[in-house]
């Protein structure tokens, strides 16, 4: 399988070649959650830099077992096979986790849906397929956020419509990258980058030099449409090109509209930056579902965060602090070449 690399993480200064032969940076990279896990911490003691950098993939790997809807064994997938039957017990983390969708469905107008896969699970990207139109109408009728019921003191879920299926994976990539920062912090580590797919934190800087993230051409693999010097931030991005099918001419991508049951189609990809990445990574599908300008719009009225639009034309948008600092305004990534 061909992963895609969302998210690029490397180093500005010239010397990084000599900080890996000094065997003071250590990384590891893994498969897991279905995309590329990467790593990286700087420590003297070899020793205990693997030893987290061990305990940091163990955790992703925790993570995707409990969070997975592929995982039959998944608390995920008990959910999804009881929850519409009635209540289900469940763990504090799975509530907080629903819990911390909910505010984001509800910050967003719903742009951000774990509900969207009462649709979503019948699209086959590797496949080409997609539901068809009774499918679509049936699983369009149980999607909204606030079929999920939390019963936080009893500690349990139910879900309110009979064909509601909930899916994560807009929050758990990012969850996770969190997860494993907080791991990495606790041992006394202040520099270190942890990326899955495209969300990725980086903490600290890299041995006095910022880290760049680069923010892939969504139509050329090999070009970067944007190159960002950052230092203590979490980096989220969505894209149209991540799994996708073309029909008649049609894109249909992950990214699913709640209101529509169909892949949203104004930005070719979104980049959010902000301080968490359980954040980041729902802001980045929020933005590319409510589009450029209504996505704009509410990055602007959240402080601290910032966007990186690429619109449906190839445009490069920025939201208004990040433009401000830069000194720039809307410039074309590439031009349209028609659909990869």
């Amino acid at each position: 399988m061909r992963f895609r690399t969302l998210i690029a993480l490397c180093c500005l200064s010239a010397s990084f070649h000599a900080c890996i032969a000094e065997a003071e940076w250590f990384e590891a990279t893994e498969s897991i959650m279905g995309t590329r896990v990467h790593a990286e911490v700087w420590h003297e003691q070899a020793e205990v830099a693997e030893r987290v950098l061990d305990d940091v993939m163990a955790e992703m790997r925790r993570i995707d077992a409990t969070y997975s809807p592929f995982i039959e064994t998944s608390e995920l997938s008990k959910l999804n096979r009881e929850a519409p039957e009635g209540w289900v017990q469940t763990t504090r983390e799975m509530l907080d986790l629903l819990a911390r969708s909910a505010r984001v469905s509800r910050l967003t107008g719903g742009a951000f849906d774990i509900t969207y896969a009462s649709v979503g699970r019948y699209y086959d990207f590797r496949e080409g397929q997609r539901p068809d139109d009774a499918t679509l109408i049936e699983g369009l009728a149980a999607i909204n956020y606030e079929y999920v019921e939390i019963d936080t003191l009893a500690q349990r879920v139910r879900f309110t419509h009979p064909l509601v299926y909930i899916d994560l994976g807009g929050i758990a990539k990012g969850y996770a990258v969190d997860r494993c920062i907080a791991l990495i912090e606790a041992r006394g580590i202040d520099q270190a980058a942890v990326a899955a797919g495209g969300d990725s934190r980086i903490i600290g800087d890299r041995r006095g030099e910022p880290w760049t993230v680069g923010i892939q051409d969504p139509r050329n693999d090999d070009v970067m449409a944007a190159l960002l010097p950052l230092v203590d931030t979490a980096v989220s991005t969505s894209g149209d090109y991540e799994r996708f099918f073309v029909e008649d001419g049609v894109r249909y991508h992950h990214i699913i509209d709640p209101r529509t049951g169909d892949s949203a189609r104004d930005s070719w990809s979104v980049t959010i930056l902000g301080k968490e990445a359980t954040f980041t990574d729902a802001l980045s599908t929020s933005v590319f579902v409510l589009g450029p300008e209504k996505g704009l719009e509410l990055i602007n009225s959240l402080p601290g965060v910032d966007a990186i639009i690429i619109d449906a034309s190839g445009k490069l948008l920025y939201s208004a602090d990040l433009a401000e600092a830069a000194g720039q305004q809307p410039t074309a990534v590439a031009p349209q070449r028609g659909l990869h």
